[in-house]
């Protein structure tokens, strides 16, 4: 890196340790700063750093070394954080960046603030998560930092251009920059980091105390060795460490004791149920742990796992497939198992985040769910009134299906709950469920706009009502939430649709001995029944199949099997319309299974031609459309949609975003306040499309590269994940001509 481009003059590094020399040696191996300084108590290690090549400069004493420096690290020991800054402020420049790697926050800002009187816009506290047993200057390594995340705490009044230097330093040893608040990081941090390292130290001690502790430690397996290996931390900095955090260790310790004297109890008892579900939420949340810290603490926002598919033009499709099972029916699944009596078995769950989220959810709650095991779940049912308090905010990622049909569950449990999501969940209209669960007696609090988070404030006193709502837009989900609470409610409680919806909650409730009244649009049940295990059978997922149903439809020389897709008549929308425009689709094999309707399907490639979309088949394609978009587009002849305002509200405007990723590929749409017109036969050129982060849009416009005339990329696509796992690889197999770039980095950041 040229004199230019570096990002500071001079970096004063108080405290050669493991990780002030780590960063030292970073900055000078990756070229970020024209000059390293460091300063330490301990001559000898300042000799051999600028031997070993962690530093350029020595400073006989702190004031020395911050002189003239425009960036001043602190990686000294806790306790001596104050005395430090005392010899630091004198000599610390007005434009200075100050920062530390300390592991605890709120003790270096107080000590900031007795120090400089305020918590200035440019000392930034920070702390990175990497680490060693091993310590001091003998175990520095400029590469300690790569693909770990680095948490930084900043005053709500920082300097951005400050911020912005100091994160694009860590960027440059090679580390994941986070923001947080200090109090946040120090709680995150008691229960990541000090508590198991706490654990650790009391459990060698403890054992090192046993008469056979010779054998103990002689057949102790990897496992032990592995979890015990922090017991040989520096003692003095944990010492320090855990006398800083008082109160966040002393709260986390207190969760812990009391949780493990549950499960003491639950072994005494022989309480295998306990044990079962405090094991399979554990193993969960070990898997999904980014899920556990509602999208804070070690996790990066979408925005850093950026995925991008790359598509080469044309291909056939052809082959003999079965897509993943039913997102809606796994969400239910789940839920009614949950709340059933017995032992509940689903097979082809959908293993997507989304699905995932619900099934976390519940383990939070105090369910014990064995799996996903290729899409075997095993769900031990709590009964109705089994759910308990979960211990925070419910995150639910990217599904707006989760939220919905929760806020219909917990508006009727008797404890409070919060409902979160990432961002593209957190700015979607929530109020559809809200006001009618209100009217039925329900307290939710909304964010500005009716939308996440929601807070729910159960109680054991007030039981919800049954009310009869007429719902003024078809949707599913508004349908099944206010099916969820009247389950709960007293008396009757019933919904009638403007047109027909997915009736997969009516369904389903049945298949669980639950009654469900239909007459006509009107769906009702009576509150105060019991649910009782049965097992499920999830088909293939229709949305899912739908993309692939566009493309053997577009793609010359197709013909695709489809195996076990779920032919419920409120889903069959997309078949229905492509039949009309032409499609040459042959339903095979007609058959039930556990009360919903399942087919194979061939579809071979056809001349479709446009059409006036028949709105009483909008509702039953309302997710297909952006595929079905894609279809029009590729058919001969005008076609029409109206009566799809739905559209709007989705992961995305899909109507305006269709659109504009049409118009990138240089198709002209007419865009209407409720659908679109297309003129079909335009040519689709290559381009770059930006899908807004909606897994449906992403995999639309990889069905259209079949027709393009050159490749296509398409950005932020990291949300297929959410609906279709293995999309990629299905793709490719049928002969799509795709790629995913970012897609391992992604993997390693919870993009699975």
């Amino acid at each position: 890196m040229s004199s230019g481009e570096r990002l500071f003059q001079r970096v004063a590094v108080i405290g050669l340790g493991l990780i002030g020399g780590s960063l030292a040696g970073a900055i000078r191996k990756n070229g970020l700063a024209g000059e390293v300084v460091g300063a330490d108590q301990r001559k000898e290690d300042l000799l051999l750093g600028q031997s070993l090549g962690v530093i350029d400069t020595i400073a006989e004493t702190v004031a020395e070394a911050v002189q003239g420096s425009d960036l001043v690290v602190l990686a000294v020991p806790v306790k001596a954080t104050r005395k430090v800054l005392e010899e630091i402020r004198p000599h610390l420049a007005a434009g200075a960046i100050l920062t530390d790697v300390g592991s605890t926050k709120s003790g270096f800002v107080k000590d900031v603030e007795a120090v400089f009187g305020e918590f200035l816009p440019r000392i930034i506290p920070g702390h990175p998560i990497a680490g060693s047993e091993r310590s001091g200057i003998r175990a520095a390594n400029p590469n300690l930092f790569a693909n770990h995340k680095v948490i930084l705490t900043p005053p709500e009044n920082v300097s951005r251009f400050h911020l912005d230097r100091l994160r694009a330093l860590w960027e440059g040893c090679g580390a994941t920059v986070l923001t947080m608040s200090v109090a946040y990081h120090d709680e995150v941090l008691a229960a990541t980091s000090h508590l198991p390292h706490l654990i650790a130290f009391s459990l060698v001690d403890t054992l090192a105390g046993e008469d056979e502790n010779m054998d103990i430690f002689r057949y102790a397996a990897g496992g032990f060795r592995d979890f015990t290996r922090i017991a040989a931390s520096d003692p003095v900095m944990w010492h320090d460490i855990f006398l800083s955090n008082r109160d966040a260790v002393l709260r986390v310790i207190d969760h812990f004791t009391h949780d493990l004297d549950q499960l003491r109890t639950a072994i005494a008892d022989q309480d295998g149920a306990t044990l079962l579900s405090v094991f399979s939420r554990a193993k969960a949340a070990r898997e999904h742990f980014s899920k556990m810290l509602s999208g804070q603490a070690y996790v990066t926002k979408n925005s850093e796992n950026q995925v991008t598919f790359r598509l080469q033009p044309g291909g056939t499709v052809t082959g003999d497939i079965r897509v993943p099972g039913d997102k809606s029916m796994s969400h239910r699944s789940i839920m009614l198992g949950a709340l059933a009596e017995g032992v509940t078995d689903v097979k082809g769950f959908l293993e997507g985040e989304d699905s995932l989220a619900t099934l976390q959810a519940f383990r939070d709650m105090g369910v014990a769910i064995e799996g996903p095991t290729e899409g075997f779940v095993r769900i031990h049912g709590v009964g109705m009134h089994g759910l308990q308090a979960p211990r925070g905010p419910i995150y639910l990622g990217n599904s707006g299906t989760g939220m919905r049909l929760f806020a219909g569950l917990l508006a009727a449990q008797p404890f409070e709950s919060e409902l979160t999501g990432d961002a593209s969940l957190s700015v979607r209209p929530m109020n559809r469920v809200a006001d009618p669960l209100r009217s039925m007696g329900a307290v939710i609090d909304t964010a500005e706009g009716g939308r996440p988070p929601l807070k729910i404030r159960g109680s054991k006193d007030k039981k919800l009502t049954g009310i009869h709502y007429d719902m003024p837009v078809a949707s599913a989900q508004v349908k099944s939430c206010l099916l969820l609470a009247g389950l709960y409610a007293e008396g009757t409680t019933s919904v009638t649709e403007p047109a027909p919806t997915r009736d997969h909650t009516e369904r389903m409730l049945t298949g669980f001995g639950y009654k469900v009244e239909r007459h006509g649009p009107t769906a009702k049940v009576h509150g105060g029944g019991k649910l009782t295990a049965t097992a499920i059978d999830v088909p293939a997922d229709i949305s899912s199949a739908a993309f692939f149903l566009v493309a053997a439809s577009i793609a010359p020389g197709s013909d695709l099997v489809l195996r076990h897709v779920g032919m419920n008549p409120t889903r069959v929308g997309v078949i229905n319309i492509l039949q009309q425009m032409g499609a040459n689709i042959e339903v095979m094999d007609e058959r039930e299974i556990g009360g919903e309707p399942v087919a194979d399907l061939r579809v071979r490639s056809a001349e479709l031609k446009g059409i006036d979309i028949p709105e009483d088949q909008v509702p039953l394609a309302i997710d297909e459309f952006p595929a079905l978009f894609i279809a029009a587009t590729c058919a001969t002849g005008r076609t029409v949609l109206t009566g799809a305002e739905e559209l709007r509200v989705k992961e995305s405007d899909r109507i305006q975003v269709m659109a504009d990723g049409l118009a990138a590929l240089g198709v002209v749409t007419t865009v209407t306040a409720d659908g679109i017109v297309i003129e079909g036969g335009q040519t689709i050129k290559g381009g770059s499309v930006h899908s807004h982060g909606d897994h449906r849009i992403a995999m639309s416009f990889a069905v259209a590269s079949l027709r393009a005339t050159g490749e296509i990329e398409i950005d932020d696509c990291a949300n297929v994940a959410t609906s279709f796992p293995g999309f990629v690889e299905l793709a490719k197999k049928t002969g799509i001509n795709i790629a995913a770039e970012g897609a391992a980095r992604a993997a390693e950041q919870g993009v699975h």
